[in-house]
């Protein structure tokens, strides 16, 4: 067999590392293309061709010397696809259905995936989206528990091992370089500062087994955060997982003060630019989680990212721990299988043969929060099938939202999934709560009179912790006024009062001095009163906060004075 790994040309190699220049399309160990001198990167293409002698998918990469031929027999091989993953018999079962064949018809074929066409013996078949749109998915439920008794995985089992073995020196490459990543990354901190990101789904499985091999313990933290909305196969396999790692120290990650559907009535469903749920119901949480553990010391968190998964993700680094892309800012982020495939995650799964999530049988691509406005068509489509109550019940919950903010064919707007685009609170009581309402003070200079929702409280003064010290004593008793001294020159900058102003039912007025730019000032402390106005308590904010100063507890937002070391983030980044 000729070496995976054989080049067109030959590099001198450094460190191990394997890099790829994009311009010259070739392989180098240099982070400079010895070439044209352009800067490389880790991240080398690959393709997946198709043996119709084996009948399995070959991953090559662009530059492989033995590339269109099959490893096992020898015979040409030809171009699929960019990615494929495994269709599995429960899923099998359903795309004959799906395509008015007799159940089990394809029992005997080698059936595989990419996005919505699927190969059945290499042949591409594609399925329109309208057919997820019209089909009866309670007459196929009926017809799935009627056949799936006598469905079997005798053949697939036969063709995954077949697939595995022609792809072994692909496995053995991405197994020698990920695991050598991990142990170098681990080599920076100590053991017991070491966290593993468990999510139940499959790139956070491979991670998990990964880095407890490579680093030859299984005792590793696991944080696993349940988001309330797991699919019920998650939870099962999360048990399954804790049971078969039992030295695992396996911690769950849970907002027990809030209910999903409950924020969901009181601010609207979350939508692809609103995500408000991820910070409220899985950062938050699992940050709480890290400060319970870790208190302040940096640890290094293992993720299953994959910058194959979505544009954004591709913008990452492997390894992150610039304060301004970390979502919690305690951690460093690696991620071992950033460069990985689909069909390198399912390599590694069948090979190893490791217990994983049964939504990935069923037909799921991904495994997340059941009801996330990303979820594609054909997930929505299967959730209808395999979670029939949940689904109803959530979608006749958007039409109810459409209706009260207004929308003219409620059903349409959710069926279609224009409410996934939603990007304001139009139509919802509590939109304006996020809307700075003020007015000029004209009887005193770089003052503004704010709008509160709610009575002026300690908890607004709290607020301004990050701008200084809080220095009640250099007030007017007689206004209840407060004054804020610079943190640095402890010389006042903000005075804050409860104030009557006519139209607000509750006002405060914040007046700045002894400053250079009063505007910039100013700007910040309307970032603190829409906090004030609008904060629902997502924890976005205690996972931003390098300092660990911020917490919410119950319903009152605090910032501890003697944590905070007044960087300011918290007033001048964008929560989003």
């Amino acid at each position: 067999m000729n070496d995976y790994y054989g080049l067109v040309q030959k590099i001198p190699k450094r460190k191990n590392t394997t890099m790829w220049c994009k311009n010259c399309n070739i392989e180098t160990n240099d982070e400079v293309c010895p070439i044209c001198g352009s800067k490389t990167v880790e991240d080398i293409p690959v393709e997946v061709y198709w043996c119709p002698e084996c009948k399995v998918p070959i991953i090559n990469t662009t530059t492989q010397a033995d590339k269109g031929s099959c490893p096992l027999c020898g015979h040409k091989t030809k171009y699929m696809s960019a990615d494929l993953r495994p269709v599995f018999p429960e899923e099998r079962l359903l795309l004959e259905l799906l395509l008015e064949k007799k159940p089990h018809e394809y029992v005997q074929k080698s059936v595989w995936a990419a996005n919505s066409s699927y190969y059945i013996d290499g042949k591409r078949v594609a399925l329109p989206a309208k057919l997820f749109e019209k089909s009866d998915t309670d007459d196929l439920s009926k017809k799935i528990e009627e056949y799936k008794g006598s469905n079997t995985y005798e053949y697939f089992n036969i063709y995954a091992r077949r697939f595995c073995e022609a792809n072994r020196n692909r496995l053995n490459y991405l197994v020698d370089e990920a695991s050598g990543f991990v142990r170098n990354a681990a080599s920076k901190f100590d053991e017991d500062r070491l966290v593993v990101s468990f999510s139940g789904g499959k790139d956070s499985t491979v991670t998990a087994d990964l880095t407890i091999n490579a680093l030859g313990t299984s005792s590793i933290v696991h944080i696993f955060g349940n988001t309330t909305l797991e699919f019920p196969t998650t939870g099962e396999y999360a048990e399954r997982y804790r049971h078969n790692h039992p030295h695992a120290i396996f911690m769950v990650a849970k907002n027990e003060e809030q209910n999903f559907m409950d924020v969901c009535d009181d601010i609207g469903p979350p939508a692809r630019m609103m995500r408000w749920c991820c910070s409220m119901f899985k950062t938050g949480p699992i940050t709480r989680t890290l400060n319970s553990l870790f208190r302040n010391e940096q640890i290094l968190t293992f993720y299953g990212i994959r910058k194959a998964e979505s544009v954004s993700r591709s913008k990452y680094n492997r390894i992150e721990d610039d304060a301004e892309s970390v979502k919690i800012q305690k951690q460093t982020v690696a991620s071992p299988i950033f460069f990985w495939k689909d069909i390198d995650i399912w390599l590694y799964i069948l090979s190893k043969e490791i217990d994983f999530n049964y939504a990935y049988r069923l037909g799921y691509d991904r495994v997340g929060c059941w009801c996330c406005p990303n979820n594609n068509q054909r997930a929505q489509f299967l959730s209808r099938i395999y979670m029939p109550e949940k689904s109803k019940a959530w979608r006749e919950f958007l039409i109810g939202f459409a209706r009260k903010i207004g929308k003219p064919d409620a059903e349409e707007y959710v069926d279609s999934g224009k409410w996934k685009a939603r990007q304001g609170g139009n139509g919802l009581a509590t939109a304006n709560d996020v809307k700075i309402k003020f007015t000029n003070c004209t009887a005193e200079d770089h003052a503004k009179i704010y709008r509160l929702v709610r009575p002026y409280d300690d908890e607004l003064i709290g607020m301004f912790v990050p701008f200084g010290r809080i220095a009640p004593e250099y007030g007017q008793k007689i206004l209840n006024e407060t004054v804020i001294l610079d943190a640095r020159t402890n010389v006042p900058i903000l005075s804050i009062q409860p104030f009557t102003h006519d139209g607000y039912e509750h006002a405060v007025k914040v007046r700045t001095m002894n400053v250079a730019d009063h505007n910039d000032l100013q700007r910040m402390v309307g970032y603190q009163i829409r906090k004030f106005n609008a904060c629902r308590k997502c924890l976005k904010c205690e996972s931003l906060c390098r300092a660990g100063a911020i917490s919410i507890i119950g319903d009152y937002y605090y910032i501890n004075p003697a944590k905070c070391v007044h960087c300011k983030m918290c007033v001048t980044r964008i929560i989003k």
